[in-house]
């Protein structure tokens, strides 16, 4: 294995190993038009499963490109077992969520439908398409699948037991993140952020009695929920995840 890696990283939905032949339609236009890439230079690949490998261009043309994977720059580094729920907002936020959830290692982004959810149709392909290319930037060898939106109360109901809720409560009351974190167990997690309009009483009140929920603050001052979404992910990753 050797640690050199080509600047350009493109995801993939293929097997990777030395001596793998791969042909790219939708990114030949990428590489060749915009980043004027031609025979013989070099791009890393990753499918989100077997690491990533430096793949040499065989051929190119606007419309096709051909390739061939020598070796791998990096082994497959999954992140740990976190899901981040999340209310849909602005477009341009949504985005943004998808993004850094990304980027700070959720192994799952799952939008949930709330009573003051107040955002356009989610295109779950769209948001699909950022995560991978947050990967892509952040040289992250694993993407997070983007689930298509659900009720809150339909997915609490069909929650899976022995996976942890931790509930951003915008409530007081609730412990501030890094104490409540403070001794919790590894292993099976999820946070929930809610819309901007906060959670109705009656969501918070199901969400406080739901087994396996952790009401959190994160501080003294009331935060967008796309900056909640990257501090409960920070938080949450320091006292439990693959950052310590």
């Amino acid at each position: 294995m050797t640690d050199r890696s080509p600047k350009i990283r493109l995801y993939v939905d293929a097997p990777l190993g030395a001596g793998a032949e791969l042909e790219l339609a939708a990114q030949a236009h990428y590489l060749t038009g915009v980043m004027r890439r031609g025979a013989g230079d070099e791009v890393a690949l990753f499918n989100g499963r077997d690491g990533e490998w430096r793949a040499v261009i065989a051929a190119a043309a606007k419309k096709r490109v051909s390739l061939r994977v020598e070796a791998q720059t990096a082994p497959q580094q999954d992140p740990p077992d976190l899901w981040l729920l999340f209310a849909p907002i602005k477009k341009a936020r949504t985005d943004f969520i998808v993004e850094k959830a990304t980027e700070l290692g959720a192994a799952r982004i799952r939008p949930v439908l709330t009573r003051f959810t107040n955002a356009e149709r989610v295109r779950t392909d769209r948001l699909q398409a950022h995560a991978v290319e947050a990967a892509e930037q952040c040289g992250g060898t694993y993407v997070p699948a983007v689930d298509a939106p659900a009720k809150l109360a339909e997915v609490l109901a069909a929650w899976p037991g022995g996976r942890r809720l931790m509930f951003c409560d915008e409530a007081r009351t609730a412990r501030p993140v890094a104490e409540a974190l403070a001794g919790q167990a590894r292993g099976p997690w999820a946070i929930l952020i809610g819309p901007e309009g906060g959670f109705s009483p009656d969501e918070a009140a199901a969400l406080r009695a739901h087994p396996g929920v952790l009401p959190v603050t994160l501080g003294p001052r009331v935060l967008r929920a796309d900056t909640a979404a990257a501090a409960a992910i920070t938080a949450w990753q320091v006292a439990l995840g693959d950052w310590r």
